[in-house]
């Protein structure tokens, strides 16, 4: 059942003339999006920012949605239950549709613990325009990282739905990507991401 809000039976969508199509062409490369998702301190940030940083030296127009910095504005009123979860990654994958018209490689860090939840974003635009890439790393090597001390206070009950400790993270079944990054460097993974995006015709190929 689909509880969203429904839009207002007076709004049409207006049809731009500069369309996507024309701005990929003046960009001189595709547009996608880019799923980095994976538990926390499993690198997803840091492949998302470094792949960014390879784009931005070849002049791709690109733009990083971080799980973070998005809480600190856009989704700052929202906590982290299960629902707040849904809404959180339901905005982000609208904010994603958004910029992929405007001919942006959009790059998302986010855990998104939830298939059902990447999948919706997955559905909202064509086919191949959203690459789910599985930053898989062990829970036993997040917890070691633990930048942020979450996992120690999850552990000691401080914070309450916490994935991998008390709240589940279903991985993906079928990714565009797995990089494991517990067991290959920041440099290696961002290669196999731009490997990826030269395979699928994003970067490299004239528009």
């Amino acid at each position: 059942m689909n509880d969203l809000p429904q839009p207002a039976g007076n709004i049409v969508w207006h049809h731009a003339t500069v369309t996507r199509n024309r701005r990929e062409k003046m960009n001189g490369h595709g547009s996608v999006i880019l799923w980095f998702t994976g538990f926390s301190g499993a690198g997803k940030s840091s492949l998302a920012h470094a792949v960014e940083e390879q784009l931005h030296r070849l002049k791709c127009r690109t733009f990083v949605l971080d799980g973070d910095n998005v809480r600190h504005g856009f989704c700052a009123d929202l906590g982290f239950s299960a629902a707040d979860r849904v809404e959180n990654i339901r905005r982000i994958g609208e904010v994603s549709k958004l910029f992929i018209e405007a001919g942006i490689i959009t790059l998302t860090a986010f855990i998104s613990p939830f298939r059902s939840d990447r999948k919706r974003v997955r559905s909202l635009v064509p086919h191949g325009d959203f690459l789910e890439i599985y930053c898989r790393c062990s829970l036993e090597v997040c917890e070691q990282r633990d930048v942020k001390g979450l996992y120690k206070r999850a552990r000691a009950g401080q914070i309450q739905e916490f994935t991998g400790i008390s709240a589940p993270y279903e991985e993906p079944e079928k990714p565009e990507l797995i990089v494991e990054t517990d067991q290959s460097s920041l440099e290696d993974c961002t290669t196999k991401v731009l490997a990826l995006l030269r395979t699928r015709g994003i970067v490299g190929c004239p528009y």
